[in-house]
C-alpha cells in the first residue's frame, strides 16, 4: 500500500511553503532595490509627461501601490508587534517601512525636477522623522540608504535639462551634506532628550524610595522594633523591601480608618499628622477630606492647635476655629470650619502624632450641625490607640521578617564556617559569615603564640589599614592584647571611644572608623586569637550583631583549630616523619601526575635515584641515632637544591627520589652533580669523632628512558646500581648504560 503523501510530494509541499515564507520576508526588500534600479535609469524624471512612456507610469502605480500596501502592512501588525515584543520582528518591519518611505521620497524628488526639485525639504524632514523614531540600530542604516537613493538620483540620466556636470556634483554634496547634517543633530537631540528623561527618572525613583524610608523610620520600621538595640538589615535591598511592603500596609489601613471616622462623625476633614523621625516637625501621612487646600510639606510643633496637643498630650476642642488654628489648611484656602477636634496619638505615654478631625459651618446658620460630644473624643482616641497597635503590629511582622532573614544567612554562614578544611579558607568563610550579618568597612583575624608572646595579622578583609596581612607584633598595650587577656570583647558597645588606643599596634592606623569590635577566638577555654570587625557607620555594633559576631567567633576557633589538626593529619599522611620530604605514596601520586601532564603537554620529565654509600656501616659504626641525622641532612641538602615546582621524597630507607618537571637530561645531570657535592662537603659529628658521607645517583629521562612511571624507576634504579658498582660518589645515567658497549668496542678498535 503506498503511503498518502509520497516523500517527493512532502519535498516538493515544504519547498514550496519555504519559498512563500521567502518571498513573503523578502517582497519589500525586493520592491525597494527594485525602486532605486528606477531611480537610477531616470524612470521618474518624466513622469509629468504622461504620454512619453506608459511603462514608466505603470511603474509608478506600482511603487505607490508598494508604498500603500507596505503602511496597511505596518499600522496593521505594529500591535501585535508591541504586544508579542520581538525585536527582531520590530527591527525588521521598521526598517522595510523607512527603506519604502525613503524609496518614495526620493522617486517623488525624481519626478519633480531632481537634484533641483523643490520638494527636497521633505527628504530632510523626512531622514529627521526616521533618526528621531528610531532607535540608532535602525536609523543610521536608513541613513546610508538615503543617502545611496541620493547618489542613484545623482547617477540618473536626463536629470534636468541645461543642468550642468559641476552643478549636479555642486547639489550631490549639498544634499549629503544637509542629510547628514539632520540626522547628526536630530540623533544628538534625542540621546539628550533621552538622558535626560532617565535622569528625572531615577531623580523620581530615587525621590520616591528615600519617601519611603523617611516614612518607615517615622513608623519606627527601621532600627530596634523589639528593644532599644539595633536589627539592621545586612542587605540593603532586603530592608527597603520589607520597609516598603510595610508602609503600604500601613498607608491602606490608615485611610480606611480614616474614612470611616469621617463618615461615622459626618465630618469635613479627618487628618493624622505624624512626627518626624527628629521629633521636630510634623507630617501628613494620611488624609481623607472634602476640601482641596490642604498643606503640603512639614508643619512646625507650635502650630495651631497641635501645640497644646503636643505639649499637654491631651484632646483639643474649639468651635469656630480661626485659620490660624488649622495648619492643615493652606492659608487663605476658603474652607469654613465650625467645630475642630485634635486628640494625641501615644505610644507608651509618648506622642507620634496627633489626629485632627472638623466639621464644616452650615451655610445658613453659620454652625454645624451637631457638636462634638464625649462619645465622638472616645470614639476619635480609640481610633488613634487602633492606629498605634496597626503600626506596632507592623513593627513586629517587619521584625520578624527581617529576623528570619538574618537567621537563615547566618546558618548558612556556619554551615559554609563548619566545611571549611583549610586555615585559608577558615578566614575567607569568617569574613562572608561577618558580611551577612553587617556590612564592614575592615576586619582582620589574628593569631597569638602563647609560648613566644606574639601576636601575627593571620589575614585580612578591606583596606583601612592597607595591607597588614602578615605582620607580627609583640604583646602590648592595643585592644587584641587586651582581648587575648581578658578573653572578652572590647570595647564595650563597639564604640571606639578612646582613639589613641591601638588596635595593633601604634604603627598600623585604621582610617575611617566609627565603630570597633574586637572578639576573642576562644578553643578550649584558651585564646588562640581575635576577630576584629570594624565599620565606618556610628554605633553599628549592637547588641544583636556582638551576639552573632560573638557566635561565628567562637566557631572561627573551633574552625581553625580543626583546619590545624586536618593539615596535620594531611602532613603525617603525606609526609616522612624522619626527613620532612614526602613519602613514597604521594611520591608515587605525584610521578602518576606529573607523567600525565608532560604525556598531555609533550613536556619533559626526569627522575634522580640516589642511595646513602655505606649507609649500614655508618649505622654499624655511629650507631642509628646518628644515622638518621645523616638522613635528615641529605633530604635538607636535596629540598634546597630543588624547586618548588620539583618532587623531592624518601623513597625508602636511606634512598630518596627527586622527580623534576619540565627538566631534560642535561638539566638533571647538573642537578644531581650539585646533590653529590654538596652532601660530599657535609662533615657529621658522632662520639668516634667526625667523618663525611657521599651519594650515588640514577638519573632516567621522560619520554626517552621511558614512558611510565615503572619503566623510569626500573631505568633510574639500574643506573643508580651501575654508579654504586662502579665505584660509588657518582652520578650515572641510564642512557650512558646503552652506549658504554659501543664506546668500549671503539676503544678497542
Amino acid at each position: 500500500m503506498s503511503p498518502r503523501h509520497p516523500p517527493l510530494r512532502r519535498a516538493a509541499a515544504r519547498l514550496l511553503y519555504r519559498a512563500r515564507v521567502v518571498a513573503r520576508e523578502a517582497w519589500v526588500t525586493a520592491a525597494v532595490v527594485m525602486l532605486g534600479a528606477l531611480i537610477a535609469r531616470g524612470h521618474f524624471s518624466h513622469l509629468w509627461e504622461v504620454s512619453r512612456d506608459v511603462g514608466e507610469v505603470l511603474a509608478a502605480l506600482g511603487m505607490v501601490v508598494v508604498v500603500v500596501v507596505q503602511l496597511a502592512s505596518y499600522v496593521a501588525t505594529s500591535a501585535l508587534r508591541r504586544r508579542a515584543r520581538t525585536t527582531a520582528v520590530e527591527i525588521r518591519a521598521d526598517l522595510e517601512m523607512g527603506a519604502v518611505l525613503i524609496g518614495a521620497c526620493w522617486a517623488a524628488l525624481q519626478a519633480t525636477g531632481g537634484l533641483s526639485s523643490p520638494l527636497y525639504p521633505l527628504a530632510y524632514v523626512l531622514v529627521a522623522f526616521l533618526v528621531t523614531f528610531h532607535r540608532l540600530s535602525i536609523g543610521l542604516p536608513l541613513v546610508i540608504l538615503a543617502l545611496l537613493f541620493e547618489l542613484l538620483l545623482w547617477r540618473a540620466p536626463a536629470m534636468a535639462p541645461g543642468l550642468a556636470l559641476a552643478n549636479e556634483s555642486r547639489l550631490l554634496l549639498t544634499h549629503g551634506l544637509y542629510i547628514l547634517f539632520f540626522a547628526v543633530i536630530h540623533t544628538l537631540f534625542l540621546q539628550a532628550e533621552l538622558l535626560r528623561q532617565r535622569r528625572a527618572h531615577r531623580a523620581e525613583l530615587a525621590s520616591e524610595v528615600q519617601r519611603m524610608r523617611e516614612e518607615a523610620r517615622d513608623f519606627r520600621l527601621i532600627s530596634s522594633q523589639l528593644g532599644p538595640d539595633s536589627r539592621t538589615r545586612t542587605r540593603a535591598e532586603e530592608e527597603e523591601k520589607l520597609a516598603q511592603g510595610a508602609v503600604e500596609t500601613i498607608h491602606q489601613a490608615l485611610y480606611y480608618h480614616l474614612e470611616l471616622v469621617k463618615k461615622a462623625l459626618d465630618l469635613h476633614t479627618c487628618v493624622l499628622l505624624w512626627l518626624d523621625e527628629a521629633g521636630e516637625r510634623l507630617r501628613i501621612k494620611e488624609l481623607v477630606s472634602d476640601a482641596e487646600g490642604v498643606a503640603e510639606g512639614t508643619l512646625a510643633l507650635d502650630a495651631g492647635v497641635i501645640a497644646p496637643v503636643v505639649k499637654h498630650r491631651s484632646a483639643v476642642s474649639l468651635i469656630e476655629p480661626k485659620p490660624g488654628h488649622l495648619p492643615y489648611y493652606v492659608a487663605g484656602a476658603p474652607v469654613n470650619i465650625a467645630e475642630l477636634l485634635a486628640v494625641p496619638v501615644l505610644e507608651s505615654e509618648h506622642v507620634r502624632g496627633v489626629l485632627c478631625v472638623d466639621r464644616s459651618a452650615d451655610r445658613q446658620t453659620g454652625a454645624s450641625a451637631r457638636r462634638f460630644d464625649q462619645r465622638d473624643q472616645a470614639l476619635l482616641e480609640g481610633t488613634a490607640r487602633q492606629i498605634v497597635r496597626l503600626i506596632q503590629a507592623e513593627r513586629v511582622f517587619t521584625a520578624v521578617e527581617r529576623s528570619k532573614y538574618e537567621l537563615e544567612r547566618f546558618y548558612n554562614s556556619s554551615s559554609l564556617l563548619n566545611r571549611a578544611l583549610t586555615p585559608d579558607e577558615v578566614f575567607a568563610m569568617a569574613f562572608s559569615a561577618a558580611r551577612e550579618i553587617g556590612e564592614f568597612h575592615f576586619a582582620a583575624i589574628t593569631r597569638f603564640d602563647k609560648d613566644a608572646g606574639r601576636h601575627q595579622i593571620a589575614a585580612t578583609s578591606g583596606d583601612a589599614a592597607g595591607d597588614v596581612a602578615g605582620t607580627e607584633f609583640a604583646d602590648n598595650a592595643s585592644l587584641v592584647a587586651m582581648v587575648i587577656k581578658n578573653r572578652h570583647y572590647l570595647p564595650a558597645g563597639g564604640e571606639l571611644r578612646d582613639k589613641d588606643i591601638p588596635v595593633f599596634t601604634r604603627q598600623i592606623k585604621l582610617k575611617g572608623i566609627e565603630s570597633i569590635l574586637v572578639l576573642p577566638l576562644i578553643c578550649a577555654d584558651e585564646a588562640i586569637g581575635t576577630f576584629t570587625v570594624a565599620s565606618s557607620r556610628p554605633r553599628y555594633f549592637g547588641k544583636d550583631k556582638r551576639e552573632m559576631l560573638g557566635v561565628i567567633a567562637n566557631q572561627v576557633a573551633v574552625s581553625v583549630k580543626n583546619a590545624e589538626m586536618y593539615r596535620a593529619m594531611e602532613t603525617m599522611a603525606t609526609t616522612d616523619g624522619l626527613t620532612g620530604l614526602v613519602n613514597h605514596r604521594t611520591f608515587q601520586e605525584r610521578m602518576s601526575d606529573l607523567l600525565g601532564r608532560a604525556e598531555r603537554q609533550a613536556g619533559r620529565l626526569a627522575l634522580l635515584l640516589t642511595d646513602v654509600d655505606h649507609f649500614k656501616k655508618v649505622n654499624d659504626t655511629y650507631g642509628h641515632p646518628t644515622g638518621d641525622q645523616v638522613l635528615k641532612r641529605v633530604a635538607a641538602v636535596c629540598r634546597q637544591q630543588v624547586r618548588k615546582i620539583d618532587v623531592a621524597a624518601r623513597y625508602g630507607g636511606e634512598e630518596f627520589a627527586i622527580i623534576l618537571d619540565g627538566t631534560d637530561l642535561a638539566g638533571a645531570r647538573q642537578l644531581a652533580e650539585r646533590i653529590r657535592t654538596e652532601v660530599e662537603k657535609q662533615q657529621f659529628t658522632s662520639d668516634k669523632g667526625p667523618f663525611r658521607c657521599t651519594l650515588s645517583l640514577g638519573i632516567a629521562a621522560y619520554p626517552d628512558d621511558g614512558r611510565d612511571a615503572k619503566a623510569l624507576i626500573a631505568h633510574a634504579d639500574q643506573a643508580l646500581y651501575h654508579a654504586k658498582r662502579s665505584g660509588r660518589n657518582r652520578a650515572v645515567a641510564y642512557v650512558d648504560l646503552q652506549t658504554k658497549p659501543r664506546l668500549t668496542a671503539a676503544s678497542a678498535g
